[in-house]
């Protein structure tokens, strides 16, 4: 079960004493198959995890980097199951988790069962569900743990202790702190309630805990490496993509980048 494999790339992270890298990109962006081609690259450089966004009309979380590489990927004609491929090819050919990151709508669309099936079909290691309600989620968890698939929410420094311990009761995997408030994106400094909210997190679940939004170099990603168990990188990936004048130098640049942040999360603890 890739949901297994999930649990022992982090633990492994851990037992070298350092945390887990885990890239994000969006299905599509630029191209299908250059998406699957940048996510492999990104493994190749020292990514341990690989989050394939599933492109959303409507993506309320995501900043404007995000937001126009899944606008370019939806206007490329990009499906579901161009998504559940691109997880499968992108497992296949680097062996590493790769999870869905997806907005509830389109699962809820497509049927929470099919997607289930469908996505661990190809080997797929789970699901990160940003804005499902823990309260609302438990067809789609029945659905995930019938079909060995890890299911991850997300938590912030607005969520209070009794709803954080329901959360992470509910989930599998790792948990997503969400180290900011608003929108994801680089930032210049990883906020500093990012610590107090893993301290919190921890003090509820067994679970890895793994910072994501704001980090976008090797030295932030130090920075939450020294207290979370994995450092999750999004925006920068796609900024390094979108930047590129052609697809193979984006490609260039997301293994060059990967490198770097595979160096910074191997901080001494």
């Amino acid at each position: 079960m890739s949901a297994e494999l999930l649990g022992s790339v982090l633990a492994k992270a851990g037992a070298e004493g350092r945390a887990a890298l885990i890239g994000y990109m969006p299905a599509g962006y630029p191209t299908v198959d250059g998406a699957v081609r940048a996510m492999t690259a990104m493994v190749e450089g020292g990514c341990d995890v690989i989050e394939v966004g599933l492109p959303y009309s409507d993506p309320v979380l995501d900043g404007p980097v995000i937001q126009t590489a899944d606008d370019i990927a939806l206007r490329g004609g990009v499906r579901i199951r161009d998504v559940i491929r691109t997880v499968g090819e992108v497992h296949e050919r680097t062996g590493a988790p790769v999870l869905c990151m997806t907005y509830w709508n389109p699962v809820d669309r497509y049927g929470a069962e099919r997607f289930a099936a469908d996505l661990a079909a190809v080997g797929g290691a789970g699901c990160i569900l940003p804005d499902l309600p823990v309260q609302e989620s438990e067809g789609w968890r029945k659905a995930a743990e019938q079909y060995g698939l890890a299911t991850v929410f997300v938590v912030a420094q607005s969520t209070g202790d009794e709803r954080l311990a329901r959360i992470t009761g509910a989930g599998s995997g790792f948990v997503y702190a969400a180290s900011i408030m608003g929108v994801t994106g680089t930032r210049d400094s990883v906020a500093e309630g990012a610590r107090e909210l893993v301290e919190r997190t921890r003090a509820t679940t067994d679970l890895p805990v793994c910072v994501g939004l704001g980090v976008s170099n090797a030295g932030q990603a130090a920075e939450v490496a020294e207290y979370a168990d994995g450092v999750i990188v999004g925006t920068a990936f796609v900024r390094r993509l979108m930047d590129a004048e052609d697809l193979e130098s984006g490609i260039a640049a997301v293994r060059a980048l990967a490198g770097e942040l595979a160096e910074g999360v191997r901080v001494a603890r």
